[in-house]
């Protein structure tokens, strides 16, 4: 006879793989089959109509040309400062919004308002404000006596002034994920930490390490939004001025409007193979730091 414990097991182990099966078909033909594909016709020089086969022809381009390889490194780049920035900016604004002061709603609006806005929108605005004679924030610089700057003009100003307005615009979702962190700790933790010390051991004892899933989950989004990001450097600088601003995506783009498709895609590839490589790692290092909590 079976016993009850036993049943439920029994039945999970009969019924599971039929729940995957659609699942896996969506997955399958959206995914997979593209992906093949995929890194099939980066090996070719195509047209919608004819494909010839050229090997790796395209990646040795790829990595040759200076465009290109600007657009890659500008890649890391980009991530790299947004990531890191919406964790140090939205950590402190996340710790100052659950505490206890006066118009917390109000100001968790504000914050929150930048992610409901267009990104294209956003882009236009900031391109118009970032103008070297007539944008309102070289006006404010120079009604204080500070020099004006050619925001996105100046080949080393241009790519981190987009960074910047990437991350006024994204801080407020990680601010929200790290909101959630720091509601989910038990009081009982500050209780104590109020006792023990105030401010510091609350952060270094209690928010730091209880409220790991949501940096990890911060910095996991925002480095592969920052890899993958297209519309706002499209938007304020269409990767210029030269090469300063292009990331792979732009990179990538402006080969599909000049028709060299198989070049594209093997940029395609290349993104792909990069989010893979740096983003997996992470996972990995963040799952193996959760299971020791």
């Amino acid at each position: 006879m079976i016993s009850g414990d036993l049943r439920p097991q029994i039945v999970l182990r009969t019924y599971p793989y039929w729940f995957y099966l659609p699942a896996a078909i969506v997955f399958g033909v959206f995914f997979v089959v593209p992906t093949i594909l995929a890194f099939y016709f980066s090996l070719t020089r195509w047209t919608l109509f004819d494909a010839t086969f050229i090997g790796l022809d395209n990646y040795e381009r790829f990595f040759s040309d200076p465009q290109l390889t600007a657009g890659l490194r500008n890649t890391i780049i980009y991530a790299v400062i947004t990531s890191g920035l919406k964790v140090v900016i939205s950590l402190p604004l996340a710790m100052l919004l659950t505490s206890r002061i006066w118009l917390k709603g109000l100001l968790r609006g504000i914050i929150f308002f930048p992610v409901l806005v267009s990104t294209v929108a956003v882009g236009i605005t900031f391109a118009s404000l970032m103008q070297p004679s007539t944008g309102l924030i070289n006006t404010a610089l120079g009604a204080l006596g500070i020099p004006k700057l050619d925001w996105l003009g100046n080949p080393g100003l241009a790519l981190y002034s987009v960074a910047l307005v990437d991350v006024w615009k994204g801080v407020g979702i990680a601010t929200v994920i790290f909101m959630a962190g720091i509601l989910s700790i038990p009081t009982d933790y500050f209780e104590a930490a109020r006792l023990e010390g105030g401010a510091w051991i609350k952060f270094r004892y209690i928010i730091l390490p209880l409220a790991r899933n949501a940096t990890f989950t911060v910095i996991l989004l925002s480095f592969i939004g920052g890899l993958r990001t297209f519309d706002l450097i499209w938007t304020m600088t269409r990767g210029g001025p030269g090469f300063a601003s292009d990331v792979l995506t732009s990179v990538i783009y402006k080969q599909y409007q000049a028709g060299f498709y198989g070049l594209s895609v093997a940029g395609n590839v290349v993104l792909f193979i990069l989010v893979t490589i740096l983003i997996y790692p992470l996972m990995r290092f963040f799952n193996s730091r959760e299971l020791e909590l």
